[in-house]
């Protein structure tokens, strides 16, 4: 990535925040779902939302200056990205991860990332998953925005993976289940156990009765990082675990995924991870950064260090590749047979 050379760049930098603050307030008002349905001025949009007008046109001036909408002639409507990822009820929305998790959630803990990076979070401070999957509250909204947010990535792994010879898949730190239903409902020989927090099992045996699936896919209820997991596996998940755990914590699950695969098994890795020799990608280095706020001892995960690791814990053939462009990564390495 250049680097900056201009005080307007750096300013772009300074202010973001503004920008995402726009988007998570048109998702709450469902500004992008309402010009989906039709293109309409600021006035139009005010009958059919919270908003009156004045404010509607000070909303969709800044959506505009950020590409997401479109004016022209005082009307407006959805850009394509907005049109295609930001619409209830679209086949690739994921309105309710940014609008819910980032928003509502992970946008607030960022003030905690001073202290953070500093090692001085107070008591009362979120400092682990755990800790904050102990809220239900906390649990359901987490993870209900993180189904959707994970049902395209599974279908990428999906395109990416070919599972039609697996039979047994352990799904570690899977949430409510977006990948397991995902991977078992295009692979008919496959059954999953999900490995996760109670507050979240329980929410995602609903996500696999509604899936059809609740005689393939099971829970283990418990933290990754503690309870035991079942062995001889054809693949073991891990998808956005790493950047949800301490760094120390990483040989001992490469370890342990390792003595969970049967002789040939394959282990898929998904996460934030950036270039080996760190010069980005961006949104893949700013989600690390993010996660520090909540799990202050989370490391950064590059590709180099990544395949180094998988091939010490005794995995072979590693390949490393982009699965959410520009964002996150795919490992996928081999138990000898």
């Amino acid at each position: 990535m250049a680097a900056l050379e201009t005080a307007e760049q750096v300013s772009d930098i300074a202010f973001g925040f503004m920008g995402s603050k726009a988007l998570f307030a048109a998702l709450e008002v469902g500004v992008f779902t309402e010009l989906s349905r039709q293109p309409s001025t600021a006035a139009q949009l005010a009958e059919r939302t919270a908003v009156d007008a004045d404010r509607a046109e000070t909303l969709l001036t800044a959506l505009a200056g950020l590409g997401l909408v479109v004016g022209e002639g005082g009307t407006y409507s959805n850009a394509p990205a907005a049109e295609a990822f930001l619409v209830k009820g679209a086949k690739h929305d994921f309105g309710d991860y940014l609008r819910l998790q980032v928003g509502r959630q992970m946008y607030g803990l960022l003030d905690q990332i001073d202290h953070a990076l500093t090692d001085r979070l107070p008591e009362d401070a979120t400092g682990s998953y755990a800790e904050w999957f102990s809220d239900p509250e906390q649990a359901r909204l987490y993870s209900r925005s993180q189904h959707a947010g994970s049902l395209g990535p599974a279908r990428q792994l999906l395109r990416r993976v070919d599972l039609s010879g697996a039979h047994r898949l352990l799904d570690l730190g899977g949430g409510t289940g977006a990948f397991a239903i995902t991977l078992c409902a295009a692979n008919p020989g496959l059954l999953a156990t999900i490995v996760d927090f109670p507050n979240v099992a329980a929410l995602g045996r609903d996500y696999l009765a509604e899936a059809g699936l609740s005689d393939r896919i099971t829970y283990v209820e418990g933290n990754a990082l503690e309870c035991g997991w079942p062995g001889d596996q054809d693949v073991v998940l891990m998808s956005y675990l790493f950047s949800g755990v301490p760094g120390e914590a990483h040989a001992g699950l490469l370890r342990r995924a390792y003595d969970s695969l049967a002789p040939g098994g394959r282990l898929l890795l998904h996460d934030f991870v950036v270039r080996a020799d760190r010069s980005g990608p961006k949104l893949a280095a700013l989600w690390q950064l993010q996660h520090t706020a909540f799990t202050p001892r989370a490391r950064s995960l590059d590709a180099g260090w990544l395949a180094e690791a998988l091939t010490a814990a005794g995995f072979t053939g590693v390949e490393i590749d982009d699965l959410i462009p520009e964002m996150t990564m795919l490992a996928v390495a081999h138990k000898p047979a």
